[in-house]
């Protein structure tokens, strides 16, 4: 069946020696406090420490690298909220390339800004995903640039993915999993690969409960899209796509939902507690894991889980 999907561990680990210097091997990190309110060890994968504050620099860069030198000349574009724009614009930059960028007009700023500091080109459109499509597609007839998906492409799926191989290849002990779902690029990524080294391992989706087409999808057995997603984790506001809706499907036990106010008081129990500086969408996770729900479960005494970004509004936090 692995066959069938989008990526495999071969094209993780070739993402990973392909990345090999390229980017920051990120900490796991552990505080005792907040191993005492989720009732088990958790080790936080600190994705918020990778360059451009997000895993997302992971598959950019791999997809990026990937382009022919035909391809490349024409430079890249995508759409998204942040993350996956400021990433792909550093990987264009570092190849040499040109990078136009989509980005909704409530895109918080420290991420706009993030993108223009880059040397990107920021094009801004009304905060659907229609009008992300349609003006990415626009750019894209104008300029002959090679549009990446933020998710559903096999490169950005394998990239991520080197995400899982860290966590497993320092802590190959681990119980179970924790990652945040937002598209499904990060979490389809480490599922393949945790899977494959990992066979018995538990893996979880953390999603905000009010984008939560992941756990609608999952409790219906059939991709359901997201509509009107309303939360404070703007990153986490995709639908899930047709290359990584699969993998999530066969291989997720459950997606835990939390609200804003708990994803909200996780994030101010990293900055207080952990001393990590996490955005909300990056927060997920640990809130997943203190929630009833998580902590009913047995069998997981130590679980990792994934911050995956730190870019923050610091002019309007959330407490």
């Amino acid at each position: 069946m692995a066959t069938t999907y989008a990526a495999n561990i071969d094209t993780i680990r070739q993402a990973a020696e392909r990345l090999a210097g390229r980017l920051h091997r990120t900490p796991l990190a552990s505080c005792q406090t907040i191993d005492k309110r989720a009732g088990r060890q958790l080790l936080l994968k600190c994705e918020n420490q990778q360059k451009v504050g997000a895993f997302k620099f992971r598959g950019a860069t791999n997809a990026v690298t990937l382009l022919s030198d035909e391809q490349a000349e024409q430079g890249v574009v995508t759409h998204s909220s942040g993350n996956h724009a400021q990433a792909l614009a550093l990987a264009a930059r570092s190849r040499g390339i040109p990078a136009h960028i989509v980005m909704p007009e409530n895109a918080p700023s420290v991420k706009r800004e993030a993108v223009e500091g880059y040397g990107a080109e920021v094009i801004l459109c009304e905060a659907t995903l229609v009008a992300r499509e349609t003006t990415a597609q626009s750019v894209v007839e104008r300029t002959g640039a090679q549009f990446i998906h933020p998710y559903n492409n096999p490169h950005i799926i394998a990239g991520q993915g080197t995400c899982g191989l860290e966590i497993l290849e320092e802590a190959p002990q681990l119980d179970g999993l924790i990652v945040p779902v937002g598209g499904g690029g990060l979490l389809s990524g480490i599922c393949l690969a945790a899977r494959a080294i990992h066979p018995e391992i538990r893996l979880f989706a953390a999603e905000p409960a009010g984008a939560d087409d992941a756990a609608q999808s999952m409790a219906a057995g059939e991709l359901i899209p997201q509509t009107n997603p309303q939360t404070i984790a703007d990153g986490l506001l995709t639908s899930l796509g047709d290359l990584t809706w699969p993998i999530i499907r066969d291989h997720v036990e459950q997606v835990i939902t939390v609200d804003d106010n708990q994803i909200i008081e996780a994030m101010r129990l990293l900055w207080e507690r952990a001393k990590l500086v996490v955005e909300p969408s990056g927060a997920v996770g640990v809130a997943a894991a203190l929630s009833p729900t998580f902590r009913s479960l047995t069998g997981l005494d130590q679980v990792g889980v994934v911050l995956t970004g730190g870019n923050v509004n610091l002019d309007q936090l959330p407490w």
